[in-house]
């Protein structure tokens, strides 16, 4: 018996996620064998992944990668962050489907798109689902130069991500876009998931909470199950400083880019989000809800182009750019 023939539909998940039905344990096991040591029957009496455990969450979601995205190398240190790639292909679909509003129901692909994933993580996540799913091309960029390096191998180590993939180091902490996008680049597309923490305490008290819901026990030692280091997870003011900065900095790129967005988490942040987003030169502000398990988050997306400019915009690189 498998979780796959006890768990119904996730329907909280896009309906293009390739994860919306149950996973398939017999399938993920033949694609990391090492996963099968970490099944064991849930309180259901399903088979189930032991998601308290980092290492078999890391092994899911490699198995994941492989399995529905044909990605057969993705490695890197244990101590960096490690996605839920459910969640995190969800923000490409739900982007995908802002981008194909704005062109009239016809969704670019292929070389027609030129996204930036900011915090690309040594994990590179955004940009290989969004090779995969659309043949993007992805910017992912990063402030530590050792995530840098990991990304670059992982898209060296996979042959459908040759030629798709640009990784570059942010020299400048304290930027998001400057460095990374030049005077003269349009970028389709911005991503970013932020770091949730505004400190080291706050990080292990969220880390209690999770490991509690999921055990039904209180954690003698904190062990973070999707892992992460610190600049990943944790940022001077939490998720709403870091947002506010970067809409701050967003306004100098705002000829160069289409769609800017970023994940979420906390809806208590919304409001100050939004008071930003108004004060500035924005043509249109976009709010798009989405829910894993029992999680709800949502993307803001903004963007400074006016209807002449977006017209034009989709006309020199959706309409007459070849694939």
């Amino acid at each position: 018996m498998t979780i796959k023939n006890n768990t119904p539909e996730k329907t909280r998940l896009h309906l293009r996620n390739k994860n919306r039905d149950a996973y398939d344990l017999e399938a993920l096991k033949k694609a990391v064998p090492e996963l099968e040591q970490h099944i064991k029957p849930n309180k259901y009496g399903a088979e189930s992944v032991d998601f308290a455990k980092p290492e078999a969450v890391k092994l899911l979601n490699q198995a994941l990668l492989s399995h529905y995205y044909g990605i057969k190398n993705w490695i890197f240190p244990d101590e960096n962050l490690c996605p839920p790639i459910p969640g995190r292909a969800d923000y490409l679909h739900y982007i995908a489907d802002l981008l194909q509003q704005t062109n009239f129901g016809n969704l670019p692909e292929g070389n027609k798109i030129t996204a930036l994933d900011i915090g690309v993580g040594a994990n590179c996540i955004y940009p290989i689902i969004g090779v995969t799913e659309y043949g993007w091309n992805f910017i992912g960029s990063d402030i530590d130069p050792k995530s840098v390096e990991t990304a670059k191998k992982i898209v060296e180590a996979n042959d459908s991500l040759a030629g798709k993939i640009e990784i570059k180091l942010q020299q400048n902490p304290n930027a998001f876009f400057d460095g990374i996008i030049g005077e003269n680049d349009k970028v389709d597309l911005t991503f970013c998931n932020p770091p949730f923490h505004s400190s080291s305490e706050e990080a292990e008290k969220g880390t209690q909470r999770k490991l509690k819901n999921l055990t039904g026990k209180t954690p003698q030692k904190n062990t973070l199950n999707f892992a992460g280091i610190s600049n990943e997870l944790i940022y001077e003011g939490g998720e709403a400083a870091f947002i506010h900065k970067m809409i701050r900095e967003s306004k100098q790129f705002a000829e160069n880019v289409f769609w800017f967005s970023t994940l979420v988490s906390k809806q208590g942040n919304l409001k100050g989000i939004y008071k930003l987003l108004n004060e500035m030169e924005i043509v249109q502000i976009k709010t798009i809800p989405m829910g894993t398990g029992n999680k709800s988050t949502r993307i803001i997306a903004w963007s400074y182009l006016s209807k002449a400019k977006q017209q034009e915009w989709r006309e020199q690189r959706w309409i007459g750019k070849n694939k």
